[in-house]
């Protein structure tokens, strides 16, 4: 059995397997806005390895982090622009 990690999705606590990626957990938060466009439009993770940018999320502090490329660890605490 995967070892299990506290996240903090805006604020929110979730417990995840060790090493989900920081877009699932995000997912499975039930958030479907990980940042807003310049129009102000709603983005969520299109590919899934790191190419595309939508998926970005300030983690720790640190802005425009691709999720879908960051796993979690405990603690982590994640912020989308939902």
């Amino acid at each position: 059995m995967a070892e299990r990690v506290v996240v903090l999705i805006n604020g929110r606590e979730l417990e995840v397997a060790s090493g989900t990626t920081v877009a699932a957990a995000v997912l499975t938060a039930g958030v479907t806005c990980f940042r807003r466009s310049v129009n102000g439009e709603p983005r969520a993770p299109l590919c899934g390895m790191g190419v595309c940018m939508e998926c970005r999320v300030t983690i720790d502090g640190v802005a425009h982090c691709r999720s879908c490329q960051e796993p979690c660890v405990a603690g982590m605490e994640i912020r989308t622009d939902a």
